[in-house]
């Protein structure tokens, strides 16, 4: 289904191959502009003739192909036209072939590391969380999926004073009972009494930093509270981990590379890339143009970055990886420049492999700044059940008869939540709402979850479904026609959304299907038409497998 590759076998621009102008092919922006388009501009100079006759001679040396009809030059442009016919039995075979589930494709014998969601231990899993999250478990369905072996981290945040302060709250009034109860919810409570109280009570501050000391000199009974806490922790997270349907190959966070810290040290300082700045150490990169990297502050105690080399180093000694990505907010930027910089500066050749995933914030509508000191947060799960509810009360209203509704609510709630998360530019602020998000009408989950059981209802309807007695030229206007070249684009969909790491390309691309599949559904009658009911069933299997790689379930019926 490479169109694309012959294409650029079709036709000669002075005497360049064909590879040099596969990567310029582009989509036809309408019917009449063509199926594909071969803009010739920037050969111009070069090849010293205008755009236009460059175009005129690339189609004079046109050569019809099985699927390649013709070509016309435009300006500076080349339009191809496909054979409707033999395209659209090329390509509703091939999707036919792979089935409901699209097997991954064949391994690329290459590693990917994913560091994303890194949840801090005893805090709550919030909405802040989500894109994360949910980007993160994105790329690593679509890494697998592209033949990666992929390595899900999340780099738990389970170090620092704050789980002093915690310990501390917890010996004055904790209560075993409720934290076995209400998990995280309970730790939050203490978390915000020990701040508050910590304004009047300014020797509480001191009383948390000897309990976090203690926590580093290994005492038994600080690390049997803080371990509790992890346990707590990783049991309330799992359950919104498993409804997003996100996993996970490691969680070795900030504590697990307590004793790898100081071999950073010693090669920052063996490479002479270690500086005292004001007691501290760091490293200088005022010549890269960025402030200095803190490695240890004055009293000795190691930073994030310090951390991060740490585990950047472990990663690749374990892993080797080809490629590992840090899904991390915007606000990181600098410091993972900073991180990037210092392991190329140690002589890692493998620095450039590491590469920061940002993106934006996303907050709730009404919901005001979050603080997790002040306990103005808003837990991830119960987005994720208010979203559930509501669906729960649209299926009643819609249709009450459903089977299995409570899956369905789920399946649909949950889905919109996510949707919402990864169909925009990850970089993009966000403020979600319940409204939008669950609207069946818009460019939502609930529409192509929808889309897909529609598509399922006509199957049901129909007999067959295979291309026995399918007549593809009943495919060749302009509304079929291009249902089969969407189809066609799935493969190299999901690679471009690889490719700049941004599943929002293929939450676009679901969408534009859906809508030219149900304009096309209007107006054309399925039942009786092999082709259009092969046409069906591709449909639905390329919807839900798209959905899959966005974490998200097609349901058979709403």
């Amino acid at each position: 289904m490479d169109y694309k590759k012959l294409i650029a076998r079709c036709v000669r621009v002075g005497g360049l191959d064909a590879d040099a102008l596969y990567d310029d092919i582009v989509y036809g922006q309408s019917a009449d502009a063509g199926d594909y388009a071969l803009p010739l501009f920037k050969y111009a100079k070069r090849l010293g003739k205008s755009p236009a006759d460059l175009a005129k001679a690339a189609a004079d040396s046109f050569v019809a192909d099985e699927f390649i009809e013709r070509c016309a030059p435009v300006g500076g442009y080349v339009n191809f036209y496909l054979k409707r016919a033999a395209a659209a039995s090329d390509v509703l075979k091939t999707v036919a072939a792979r089935g409901q589930n699209f097997a991954p494709a064949k391994r690329v014998n290459k590693t990917i590391c994913i560091d994303y969601s890194s949840i801090n231990i005893a805090k709550p899993f919030h909405i802040g969380h989500l894109l994360t999250t949910v980007i993160g478990g994105s790329l690593y369905r679509i890494a697998a999926f592209l033949g990666y072996d992929v390595i899900g981290i999340n780099h738990l945040g389970d170090w620092g004073t704050q789980f002093g302060k915690l310990v501390c709250a917890y010996k004055k009034w904790g209560n075993d009972a409720d934290i076995e109860r209400r998990g995280i919810r309970s730790l939050l409570e203490l978390y915000v009494r020990f701040h508050a109280e910590a304004e009047n009570d300014k020797s509480l501050e001191d009383e948390g930093r000897r309990w976090f000391k203690r926590i580093e000199d290994g005492d038994a009974d600080a690390l049997k509270i803080f371990s509790k806490f992890k346990e707590v922790t990783l049991r309330d997270v799992d359950k919104v981990y498993n409804t997003l349907g996100v996993r996970f190959d490691s969680y070795n966070g900030e504590s697990f590379y307590n004793d790898k810290l100081d071999a950073v040290t010693r090669s920052l300082k063996a490479k002479g890339l270690l500086t005292e700045s004001d007691g501290a150490e760091v490293v200088d990169l005022s010549e890269f143009g960025m402030p200095p990297c803190l490695i240890r502050k004055s009293d000795g105690a190691s930073l994030y970055a310090t951390r991060d080399l740490a585990a950047a180093v472990y990663r690749k000694k374990t892993y080797n990886f080809d490629k590992c990505l840090y899904v991390v907010a915007y606000q990181q930027n600098l410091h993972f420049k900073q991180v990037f910089k210092v392991l190329e500066l140690m002589g890692y050749p493998w620095a450039g492999d590491c590469e920061h995933v940002p993106f934006g914030m996303v907050s709730l509508e009404n919901s005001g700044a979050l603080s997790t000191r002040k306990g103005n947060v808003v837990f991830l799960e119960d987005v994720l059940e208010t979203s559930v509810q509501k669906t729960r009360g649209i299926i009643e209203s819609k249709n009450p008869a459903l089977p299995d509704k409570e899956s369905v609510a789920k399946a649909v709630g949950v889905g919109a939540v996510i949707f919402f998360a990864l169909s925009t530019s990850r970089i993009k602020d966000t403020v979600f709402s319940y409204d939008k998000a669950l609207n069946f009408d818009g460019e939502t989950a609930p529409y192509i979850q929808y889309t897909h059981a529609r598509c399922c209802s006509i199957l049901e309807k129909c007999v067959g479904g295979n291309d026995a007695g399918a007549d593809f030229n009943g495919l060749c206007d302009d509304a079929g026609f291009g249902v089969v070249k969407l189809l066609a684009r799935f493969d190299e969909t999901v690679a471009a959304a690889w490719e700049k790491y941004e599943p929002s390309i293929l939450a676009r691309y679901l969408i534009d299907l859906c809508q030219v599949f149900n304009k096309f559904y209007i107006d054309h009658k399925v039942a009786g038409n092999p082709e259009r009911v092969l046409l069906t069933r591709c449909v639905r299997d390329v919807i839900k497998n798209g959905l899959s790689l966005l974490l998200i379930e097609a349901p058979n019926k709403m």
